[in-house]
C-alpha cells in the first residue's frame, strides 16, 4: 500500500512563527508512525495547507496511527485534524502560554475506535482543546490527562462508546470542562490538588451507566458543576 507523507519544516520572519511544521497524510495509510518535536518558543504544528504565518490543522488519515508530539517552549501552537481507528497518540508540552487543539474523526470516517491517548502537560497559562469522534462513538477510548502547574484551560468533548478518561490536575486556578455525549458508558475520574479550581463535568450516555469520581483539595475559591442525564430532564447548575 502506497503511504503520502508530506513534511515540510520552514523558518519564517519574525512577524511569523518561529519554526512552522506543516503536515498531510492521506491514503488511509495503516500503521504509520510519525514523531515531530519542537524545541523553543513560537512554535506551529498544522496542515499542509497552510501558508508561513497563517496555519490550518494538520491532516492525518489512517487506521492503527501512532503520533507523538513533543513541543518544548512557550507559546507554541499544536493544530491537528486526525481521521483513524486503533489511533495512539502521545503530546507533550513543556512551557507556559501554549495552544493544543485536537479533533480526532469529526466526520466519522474509521469511527475513532480503540483510541489510546497521553496530554503530558508542564506549564502555566496553556489551552488545550480536545475533540473526540464528535459524529461516531469514541469506543474504548482511554484517554490520560497529566496537568502539572497554573491558570490552564482544558475543554474536553467526546462521544462515548465505553471510554475511559482520567484527569490529574495539580495546581491552582485551571479550569477543566468536560462533556461526554453517546451511547455506552462513560467512566471518568478527576484527581485534583490545588486552589481556585472551576470543573464543569456533563456526562450524558443514554441508556448506560456513567461512572464518575472527583478528588480535589486545595484552599481558596471552588466552583464544581456536575450534570449526569440519562434521557432525563434536562438539569443545570
Amino acid at each position: 500500500m502506497k503511504k503520502y507523507l508530506f513534511i515540510l519544516m520552514v523558518c519564517v520572519p519574525i512577524y511569523a512563527a518561529d519554526n512552522e511544521i506543516f503536515i498531510d497524510q492521506s491514503s488511509g495509510a495503516s500503521n504509520s508512525n510519525i514523531d515531530l518535536e519542537q524545541l523553543g518558543s513560537g512554535n506551529i504544528i498544522g496542515g499542509a495547507d497552510a501558508a508561513a504565518g497563517s496555519m490550518t490543522d494538520l491532516n492525518l488519515v489512517g487506521t492503527g496511527l501512532t503520533l507523538d508530539i513533543n513541543q518544548i517552549g512557550d507559546t507554541n501552537k499544536f493544530l491537528g485534524d486526525i481521521v483513524s481507528d486503533s489511533y495512539t497518540g502521545f503530546f507533550e508540552f513543556d512551557g507556559n502560554s501554549n495552544t493544543f487543539n485536537m479533533n480526532t474523526d469529526k466526520t466519522a470516517t474509521y469511527g475513532a475506535d480503540s483510541s489510546n491517548v497521553n496530554v503530558d502537560v508542564t506549564g502555566n497559562s496553556n489551552t488545550f482543546t480536545l475533540n473526540q469522534a464528535t459524529s461516531a462513538l469514541a469506543s474504548t477510548l482511554d484517554l490520560d490527562w497529566i496537568i502539572n502547574g497554573s491558570s490552564n484551560t482544558i475543554t474536553s468533548s467526546i462521544n462515548v462508546d465505553a471510554a475511559t478518561n482520567y484527569v490529574n490536575i495539580d495546581g491552582s486556578d485551571n479550569a477543566l470542562t468536560h462533556t461526554a455525549t453517546g451511547y455506552a458508558g462513560n467512566y471518568f475520574y478527576l484527581d485534583h490538588d490545588g486552589s481556585n479550581r472551576t470543573f464543569n463535568i456533563t456526562q450524558s450516555s443514554t441508556l448506560d451507566n456513567d461512572w464518575l469520581k472527583i478528588l480535589s483539595s486545595g484552599t481558596s475559591t471552588s466552583t464544581v458543576c456536575v450534570i449526569q442525564n440519562d434521557q432525563g430532564t434536562g438539569t443545570s447548575c
